[in-house]
């Protein structure tokens, strides 16, 4: 069964953060699109230097180019302001500082760079090249990829447990540079790690991201979260919203099909999104 089509999205990067195009781009292939509703979720502002966040500098600059594409789009399309917060425990501001701040109309939490124990030091996890992923499970954990795992999940446990936020993005991105390498999905060690994160999920009402990116940029043979976790998101009745992450107006619809077709075979039946900024389900059939 196909399932309904998608028209609207609410992760994406513009020039802002490590996006290609400005918004404006984006919104004008949205609306070529027929989408109805379009969200920016610049990634957050981090306090050190990096070549993907949003800097602190140029926040009311982002600020102000949204609310001037609200008023231009009036009536075309819904545009929505975010941030995909990065969660680095005893590096990041607070969820709740940022909101404020920018005045978003929601936020994804993710964990893209892990925090060791006992260092001040940064494990990217993501990325076009798996060869840093590489070298900081050797440099950090030596090589012990169950220890690196499961700080990932630790970490994400910790953001969920702590912060207020209304997505989790990628939840298990920490496979795509494993490659099948150094662990199997099907582990049960890994099963219980993403077990107990789905679990944290139901309790606090969160939404699971499906996010396309990984099998669109062919950095992973899977959606995240891949097909064992879906199933179980489905089974412990958490809601799903479908999201491409792009990073180019282009990508904005990237294997939406192809997600809805696997949701609706998983035994999904309905989909998130924001219509009015109120949070509500959508059949998928």
């Amino acid at each position: 069964m196909k399932g309904k089509e998608i028209k609207y999205n609410l992760h994406q990067h513009t020039k802002f953060s490590d996006g290609k195009e400005t918004p404006r781009k984006y919104v004008e292939k949205a609306i070529d699109l027929g989408f109805s509703q379009l969200g920016f979720s610049e990634h957050s502002p981090l306090p050190f230097s990096n070549p993907f966040s949003l800097k602190e500098e140029k926040v009311d600059d982002y600020i102000a180019a949204v609310d001037k594409l609200r008023e231009q789009f009036t009536g075309q399309i819904e545009i929505y302001r975010a941030l995909e917060m990065d969660y680095i425990p005893g590096v990041s501001e607070n969820f709740d500082y940022w909101r404020g701040r920018v005045r978003v109309d929601y936020l994804i939490g993710s964990v893209h760079l892990v925090k060791p124990d006992g260092t001040d030091e940064l494990w990217f996890t993501d990325g076009p090249d798996y060869k840093i992923y590489d070298e900081g499970l050797q440099q950090f954990f030596g090589g012990d990829i169950r220890k690196a795992v499961q700080t990932f999940y630790q970490q994400t446990n910790q953001m969920i447990e702590s912060q207020k936020f209304e997505i989790v993005g990628h939840v298990d991105k920490i496979k795509m540079h494993n490659r099948r390498r150094f662990f199997s999905e099907h582990e049960k060690w890994y099963r219980n790690l993403v077990d107990e994160t789905l679990e944290l999920i139901r309790r606090k009402n969160l939404i699971v991201e499906v996010n396309t990116r990984g099998m669109y940029k062919k950095t992973s043979d899977s959606f995240f979260p891949d097909h064992q976790t879906l199933k179980k998101v489905h089974e412990l009745n958490i809601p799903v919203i479908i999201s491409s992450d792009a990073h180019h107006p282009d990508e904005i619809n990237n294997l939406f099909d192809e997600a809805v077709k696997h949701l609706v075979e998983l035994g999904f039946k309905e989909v998130m999104m924001l219509e009015n900024h109120i949070w509500v389900s959508r059949s998928l059939q």
